[in-house]
């Protein structure tokens, strides 16, 4: 959770170097973009961006034990596994061309990786209540904080003593966000000194267990029973991420955007223009 990485990209060049726990590379784009207004929204007196609704990726990797599936009203059947994060980061864009309100060109981008793809949380034991007796047929189905579904239903077999059921899944799964940025030295070279301090919280992902006494869809009887929801991700599930320098930018007083990215990163949210260097300094000075 704590492994910082930060891609710089420069024009025709790739050049790596070691920066403290952070690993700095660089190639340049030049493309246009539409950005975002200015993010001075939220309470934070400091330039930021703040996003609810961030979709995450996950991945399930989890498994049922069953017991007494004979029992009345139903099995006794546990829970557990591990998911996997998708991660998270900031990328940071410098533009000195900002063509009117909507279009500018990149001559440099950061990205740093504030949490890596793949970081595992333990998808702890529990039990599944609710269900049907007489060895009923079993599905998963998976939900947010609320109770609504966000997969389909996914067939694992009948209840048959001692067995267990291996499932995985991938989605995305929303979650808050929020990056602000202490912004000096504008008349730098390659850039000004940034500094970054940023949080993400989930706002949950949970199971349900179905049964049914007959695995037919069409006809017979196949009334479903639904457990309660199981904990996979907990609402509100946050990391904060300590202030950390930004290494790299461009010099020119450029314009400063920022956006969240996974820990591949890929981008989930668009760009979100900060301000120009000049006047985010003396803002905060």
């Amino acid at each position: 959770m704590h492994l910082q990485t930060l891609l710089a990209r420069s024009r025709g060049l790739h050049a790596a170097a070691l920066v403290g726990a952070f690993i700095l590379t660089g190639a340049c784009r030049d493309t246009s973009h539409q950005p975002l207004a200015p993010s001075f929204a939220s309470s934070s007196s400091l330039p930021h961006i703040n996003i609810t609704d961030l979709e995450i990726p996950i991945s399930v990797n989890a498994e049922l034990v069953a017991e007494d599936c004979s029992n009345n009203p139903g099995p006794h059947i546990t829970l557990d596994g591990a998911a996997a994060l998708g991660g998270f980061g900031v990328e940071m864009t410098f533009s000195n061309n900002l063509k009117g309100t909507h279009d500018y060109t990149v001559d440099n981008l950061v990205d740093l990786t504030l949490q890596p793809a793949g970081q595992s949380i333990t998808i702890p034991k529990q039990p599944v209540l609710g269900g049907v007796g007489g060895n009923p047929f079993i599905w998963v189905q998976f939900v947010d904080a609320k109770g609504t579904p966000t997969s389909d239903e996914i067939y694992l077999g009948r209840c048959v003593q001692g067995s267990r059921y291996g499932f995985t899944h991938a989605q995305q799964t929303p979650a808050n966000a929020f990056a602000d940025f202490g912004i000096t030295s504008c008349e730098n070279s390659p850039g000004p000194f940034i500094s970054m301090d940023a949080s993400l919280a989930y706002e949950g992902l949970g199971v349900q267990v179905i049964f049914r006494n007959n695995d037919n869809p069409v006809g017979g009887p196949h009334e479903a029973v639904r457990s309660q929801a199981l904990s996979v991700i907990p609402p509100g599930m946050s990391f904060t991420f300590p202030k950390q320098p930004v290494q790299g930018g461009v010099g020119g007083n450029p314009w400063i955007f920022a956006g969240f990215l996974d820990g591949a990163g890929a981008r989930v949210s668009d760009a979100t223009l900060l301000g120009r260097c000049e006047q985010l300094s003396k803002a905060l000075s």
